[in-house]
């Protein structure tokens, strides 16, 4: 590839970067200017990660390298920045861009208008996430973790409130102590090491001794505690429900693919320097992620049954996901790696529609000062008021507002729950089939976590059965919620996603497992980094 296009792997920090600041130059009355540079900019993330996506399968197709590197500055690895997109981090920018632009069409509807500086601290969000994805060293990886941390302080106050100013304090302190570990790992290990390049890294551990070696451990574990505290491993993960649920739907939404960012690290430095038989310590933390994910599915579940609100419940179902994802990976078991990527994508979709969903559903009442919506006209049909028929029965008529909400809702619930013949089962069944097609004999541990997921979906069946019947399907007087199109779209995008998930469940997992191929790849990945397949800057021309 050449010209404009290799400078795509920068634009996805770049281009959100620009309109951020655009943004804090307009005055907080031009709502219409910031929802256009908004829209504008987050769908041009869209077509952005689809092209890299797209030249990411081609070049795999035609059996090139797939690994494209890009020299901020054209400083060689690894003494530059250097930015990494291959299957993996291609895949996440495309989940992120989804997400991004699905929630800020959401918020269009009222909910961005709720505080001042929405769309700019939405987009550096998305700035942060980008980053965090493509990123090929640690020291960046800390810096767009800040950077993505500090935009989701915001984004959690977003909508003012004593609850999420409670929820938000507690954010903000456990991400504070959670930069820390992450600093102080990354010193140790540059301490030992000499270099936070990915790529370099990998090569100079094998030189590792005595001491050292011990040092460079503990920086691993410390920092393996920022990643899991994010992902939300249990114990450490008791503030995720909480604080989600507090949070306004959009941010809600988007927040959804912020565990992931813990898992996408797991995924990447650990597979990277200890996931394989040739590393220089092999299965390093494994047997902390298989018990720790297990621990965090059974706390999910527990909760999830406990639970007695709708955000809640989809809260503690994102820690069903986490652990499902974390117990996996450490099970040591690299033909799983496809499925959990297929789980991965599949539950990042469906909780961030569940997200939106939540509100929708809990709107009882459409109170046009505060959101500045239009009343509707309710009638007796719409409200689902009841009459006797011409033969003296008694019916109830839905409203199509109810038929539409009830859908999403089952739709939601029965993708989370893993059942068939949906994207969630077929990402569970898979997972599955991975952890017990083994030729040895399978230990303990893996047949509880076979049970653990199973029970977990079970659960998740059970408590969104509850809350739908409580929620939805029970009779009420009260006038239903008004739905507009910028709220059902960008539900309804999602959930086709995760349609046409199950539909070329074929395709698409053949991408998932070349992409659990290439993470164990470790050679290929540093021959990509550190010299081959490397995109330079422009360097501008003298006269």
């Amino acid at each position: 590839m050449d010209g404009w296009r290799d400078h795509l792997i920068v634009a996805p920090i770049l281009l959100p970067l620009a309109a951020s600041g655009l943004m804090l130059l307009l005055d907080e009355r031009r709502q219409t200017a910031k929802r256009a540079i908004g829209l504008a900019a987050t769908f041009a993330l869209l077509l952005i990660s689809v092209q890299l996506l797209h030249d990411v399968v081609v070049a795999g197709l035609e059996g090139a390298p797939a690994t494209r590197t890009y020299l901020i500055g054209d400083w060689p690895s690894p003494f530059g920045i250097v930015l990494v997109v291959d299957w993996l981090s291609a895949l996440m920018l495309a989940l992120t861009s989804i997400l991004g632009f699905t929630s800020l069409v959401y918020a269009t509807a009222r909910w961005d208008s709720a505080g001042p500086r929405f769309h700019a601290l939405f987009l550096l969000q998305l700035v942060g996430l980008n980053g965090a994805f493509l990123t090929g060293d640690l020291f960046n990886l800390f810096v767009f973790f800040e950077v993505l941390l500090a935009a989701s302080y915001g984004l959690m106050l977003h909508g003012s409130g004593a609850a999420r100013v409670k929820a938000g304090l507690h954010y903000v302190a456990i991400n504070v102590a959670t930069s820390l570990l992450f600093l102080i790992g990354a010193a140790l290990i540059y301490g030992v090491a000499g270099t936070l390049n990915m790529a370099d890294l990998a090569t100079r551990i094998p030189a590792i001794a005595g001491t050292d070696l011990a040092l460079f451990q503990a920086g691993m574990a410390v920092l393996g505690v920022a990643f899991l505290v994010k992902a939300g491993m249990w114990p450490l993960g008791f503030w995720l429900p909480p604080t989600y649920s507090a949070a306004t739907p959009p941010a809600a939404a988007l927040f959804a693919i912020l565990s992931k960012v813990g898992l996408y690290a797991v995924l990447r430095v650990f597979l990277l320097l200890f996931g394989t038989e040739d590393s220089p310590m092999p299965n390093f933390g494994e047997e902390f992620l298989l018990y720790g994910g297990m621990a965090t599915i059974a706390f999910g579940t527990i909760g999830l049954l406990a639970c007695r609100t709708l955000s809640r419940l989809v809260g503690f179902s994102v820690l069903i996901s986490s652990g499902t994802l974390l117990a996996a990976l450490g099970s040591g078991e690299g033909a799983v790696l496809g499925a959990v990527l297929f789980y991965l994508v599949s539950s990042t979709l469906a909780i961030g529609a569940f997200y939106l969903l939540v509100e929708l559903v809990e709107r009882q009442e459409t109170d046009s000062v505060a959101s500045g919506m239009v009343e509707a006209v309710f009638d007796d049909e719409y409200t689902g008021a009841i009459h006797p028929g011409e033969d003296g029965e008694v019916g109830t008529v839905i409203p199509a507002t109810i038929a539409i909400l009830g859908g999403g809702f089952i739709f939601c619930a029965l993708l989370l729950a893993g059942m068939p013949p949906l994207s969630g089962f077929i990402a569970k069944f898979a997972i599955i089939h991975g952890l017990l097609a083994l030729d040895h004999q399978i230990p303990l541990s893996t047949w509880s976590l076979v049970a653990l997921i199973i029970i977990s979906g079970l659960a998740t069946l059970i408590a969104t059965s509850r809350a739908g019947i409580d929620l939805i399907w029970a009779p009420t007087d009260k006038p239903q919620p008004v739905l507009r199109v910028a709220e059902a779209a960008p539900v309804g995008l999602l959930l086709a996603i995760c349609l046409a998930l199950m539909v070329f469940a074929g395709p698409v997992m053949n991408y998932m497992e070349r992409t659990g191929r290439s993470l164990e790849d470790r050679q290929g990945y540093i021959q990509a980094v550190k010299g081959v397949e490397r995109v330079h800057p422009p360097v501008p021309s003298s006269r």
